[in-house]
């Protein structure tokens, strides 16, 4: 093995975007970037969709998956890819959380709220039926459906089609002692699936429907969908909010004991209406009434603010990780991160894994977080983190060390520019000080990061004259894979993080595992 160590540097949230509006990296004092680009082998690789197994390229990345990639060298299942897999297999039933909500359902009712198409973009109608079939399985006596209707990822006006889909399902499975009631609906863009809280009314909206049984009243969804239609012309995605009553009566209102299900999977439009039902002290509108009940999502739409509390679909059985494999060649590795991000450098690195492959060659160090809000304090705990690091290298005690900044990430969530840019200088005064331990260590530095996030802070305009508005939500832009102090050539491709892990093998002359993807250097 190369007795060089390898020194691995996650900049957490710290995507490339050619764009300078609202571009907190580009925009930054980053010197110690900026010479990695101009005198070091260096490329963009992606890090979100496809290339982390999500289901399209639509889909942004997260910690969670980046890591997962990272720390494994192979693409895994998540997202709609994950969710059918768990419903074909089972697991989801057999999950802790579905068993929670059963319980709770089965003197009470189950509610599933959803994007009801088949646009596999944040659900699929399959899922729910899935869902509602195993309810009556469970011998759960009333589910009531809040439909969304889609008319983005599919066809304009084609909420009628799924509509009926929908209801000859409903007739198929209600019997005597099963009912299932579609409750409340409305379109995906009038009513609770706002994102990146852009407009949390929409939202309000959906809690008054939903949960509270307010709004105009009709004996069918096809009723109230066809009425609109006729009034507004207006197609399913802006559909105002609909109530099915009877006798003047909400048929399905979401009370104490009740279980509750999103059954979208996909994140940005999923977490806003999942912090309505799982926090107590919520306060970004009048809940009016706050039932209790049990909720879950699909999925953990936020790995890092862990919202919802309650998830269905478990991340993936990840084998043969990087650690796992270093481990078995007795190479010394340590982790290091400020406890925002510590479980994603040593859980998610290791393939879910909460525990180490070996404690002998394993170093795990965490650095306690600030509990203060980011933009308030934009360098965290980066300084600690690093003389820690340093302090490491020097010792030329580990032949593999990684370690994760957050800064990028956790300080561009809260939408402040101002801030998130202290957050990517902070990282790059760090990166100053790592390269020059590198340097006297004489060990190789890699420079990444997990998605995008910092690289884009404003929505983009839709007039010239529009005020701005700050995005908090991870990009679709690609990441930097930069190596420092080695002597070696980049391919040419398209590569993702799960390129990584070959590349550290590499580098280290071992072979590494042959379910890898391949290597970045030639």
């Amino acid at each position: 093995m190369n007795k060089k160590p390898i020194v691995l540097v996650v900049m957490d949230g710290v995507g490339i975007n050619s764009s300078d509006y609202g571009n907190a990296v580009s925009n930054a004092y980053t010197p110690t970037l900026d010479s990695l680009f101009l005198n070091s082998p260096n490329t963009q690789i992606c890090a979100h969709g496809t290339a982390v197994g999500l289901p399209s390229d639509d889909d942004m990345g997260n910690s969670e998956v980046g890591h997962n990639a990272l720390g494994c060298g192979q693409v895994y299942s998540q997202g709609a890819k994950l969710v059918n897999e768990s419903i074909e297999n089972k697991k989801i039933f057999e999950s802790d959380t579905w068993h929670k909500l059963v319980e709770t359902a089965v003197d009470h009712s189950m509610h599933f709220i959803g994007l009801l198409s088949d646009g596999n973009v944040h659900s699929h109608i399959k899922h729910l039926k899935a869902l509602v079939a195993q309810a009556k399985v469970e011998k759960i006596s009333k589910v009531y459906l809040h439909v969304l209707l889609d008319g983005r990822d599919v066809p304009a006006t084609s909420g009628l089609i799924y509509l009926e889909d929908i209801n000859a399902f409903i007739n198929e499975v209600n019997s005597d002692d099963f009912t299932v009631q579609i409750a409340s609906g409305g379109g995906r863009m009038a009513i609770t699936m706002d994102r990146y809280q852009a407009n949390w009314s929409m939202v309000e909206k959906g809690w008054h429907t939903h949960v509270l049984g307010n709004g105009r009243q009709f004996d069918t969804a096809v009723q109230a969908v066809e009425t609109f239609r006729a009034e507004l012309g207006c197609d399913d995605q802006d559909l105002p909010a609909f109530v099915i009553a009877k006798d003047g009566v909400a048929v399905g209102t979401i009370n104490d004991g009740d279980a509750v299900v999103l059954t979208n999977f996909r994140g940005d439009r999923a977490i806003e209406i999942s912090k309505a039902f799982d926090e107590a002290n919520f306060d970004q509108f009048d809940r009016v009434r706050f039932p209790k009940t049990v909720y879950a999502g699909m999925l953990q739409y936020d790995g890092d603010l862990q919202i919802p509390t309650n998830y269905l679909v478990t991340p993936p059985a990840i084998k043969n990780t990087l650690s796992e494999y270093l481990v078995a060649q007795n190479v010394k590795s340590y982790a290091i991160s400020e406890t925002q991000k510590f479980g994603h450098m040593t859980y998610f690195w290791n393939g879910n894994n909460s525990s180490k492959f070996s404690d002998e060659l394993e170093n795990w160090v965490e650095v306690t977080s600030d509990v203060v809000p980011f933009e308030q304090r934009p360098w965290m705990k980066a300084a600690e983190v690093t003389d820690l690091l340093v302090e490491a290298i020097e010792a030329k005690e580990f032949d593999f060390l990684r370690v994760n900044y957050p800064n990028g990430d956790m300080v561009g969530h809260t939408g402040n520019y101002a801030a998130t840019i202290v957050g990517v200088e902070t990282v790059d005064l760090m990166l100053a000080r790592v390269l020059k331990a590198c340097d006297k260590a004489d060990a190789i530095c890699l420079i990444t990061a997990d998605h995008g996030n910092a690289d884009e802070m404003y929505e983009k305009a839709k007039k010239a004259d529009s005020p701005i508005k700050p995005k908090t939500a991870h990009t679709l832009n690609k990441v930097p894979f930069i190596i420092y102090n080695a002597d070696v050539q980049i391919k040419d491709g398209d590569f993702g993080l799960s390129n990584v892990a070959k590349t550290v093998s590499d580098l280290m002359h071992l072979e590494g595992n042959s379910s890898w993807d391949e290597s970045l250097i030639k």
